[in-house]
């Protein structure tokens, strides 16, 4: 039995997706089974809840062999920590005592990177208390996520604008969401592997904003460009969003790591490369979700 959490997210959809196009039994942890389409609720066991719940995680992780683990957004966490944490403690607890085998896990880079790196620490915090449980883990270390720009859809629409915090000449490291789920479902459905890994999934390629702009330019076939902003001031907007200052100021602190060096510390090699490009990204998602931004 794999049990999926999250099993509506871009990365969770994916791993589901996968793992239906074989013959494993798989149970998902979701809050709304509504959010499921019918012929996946059909072929799932579904628990309903948060797998923040312990209760839900009882029933969730009993006769599992496997977990796909994966924390959603909190926007008004009190503290970063409580956001990942506080979130996978009765987790934890459940993974050591139903004896989950094989634990599959959405991380991020900067593992040995001694400076404080907002949403990046409390991933890497949560990976420590996860290992701590004795099961075989696979952390799926990445970088940001190209996806992240389907948030200003609507911007490249109607001003030809993205927008970060990030100088636009640095180049850093991008992947695809749907090359993470798809390292997830390969490992889920590997019985063979043991041990306690970080694996790096590092995008195609490293490029810049700037580089991103050009290649949005063209597939677009509209000027596209990026726009710096300034740190403290997107994190009042942020906040004015509902986000905690807590939650908002670990943003900030994530991008000024990566600023220096978060991302970069993990050489690139053929094992890490995942395939997705970013201009096949553009083309295949960002285009379509501008073209009916707003509709």
């Amino acid at each position: 039995m794999i049990v999926v959490t999250a099993p509506t997210s871009q990365i969770g959809g994916e791993v589901l997706r996968r793992l239906l196009q074989g013959a494993e039994q798989v149970r998902v942890v979701v809050r709304d089974p509504a959010r499921l389409p019918e012929e996946v609720r059909s072929r799932v066991e579904v628990v309903q809840g948060s797998h923040a719940d312990p209760a839900v995680v009882e029933r969730a992780f009993d006769g599992a062999d496997a977990l796909f683990w994966l924390v959603p957004a909190a926007p008004a966490a009190p503290t970063i920590f409580d956001a990942y944490m506080g979130f996978a403690l009765p987790a934890a607890d459940a993974i050591r005592r139903h004896q989950v085998s094989r634990v599959v896990s959405v991380s991020a880079l900067g593992a040995g990177v001694q400076t404080f790196a907002g949403h990046v620490s409390a991933t890497l915090a949560m990976d420590a208390l996860i290992r701590s449980t004795g099961a075989n883990t696979r952390e799926l270390a990445n970088p940001s996520f190209m996806d992240n720009m389907l948030r200003d859809a609507a911007s490249i629409r109607d001003r030809g604008v993205f927008t970060g915090t990030l100088p636009a000449d640095l180049a850093l490291p991008t992947v695809a969401t749907r090359d993470i789920g798809a390292a997830a479902a390969t490992f889920l459905v590997d019985q063979t592997w043991t041990g306690q890994e970080i694996v790096p999934l590092l995008g195609a390629e490293d490029l810049s904003p700037n580089d991103q702009a050009k290649i949005l330019t063209e597939v677009l076939g509209a000027p596209i460009r990026y726009e710096q902003g300034d740190r403290e001031a997107s994190k009042r907007r942020l906040m004015g969003f509902g986000m905690s200052e807590a939650v908002a100021g670990a943003l900030m602190a994530m991008d000024e790591a990566k600023e220096h060096g978060l991302d970069t510390a993990v050489p690139r090699t053929a094992a890490n490369t995942t395939p997705t490009t970013f201009r096949q990204w553009a083309t295949e998602v960002l285009k379509p979700a501008v073209e009916g931004a707003g509709r």
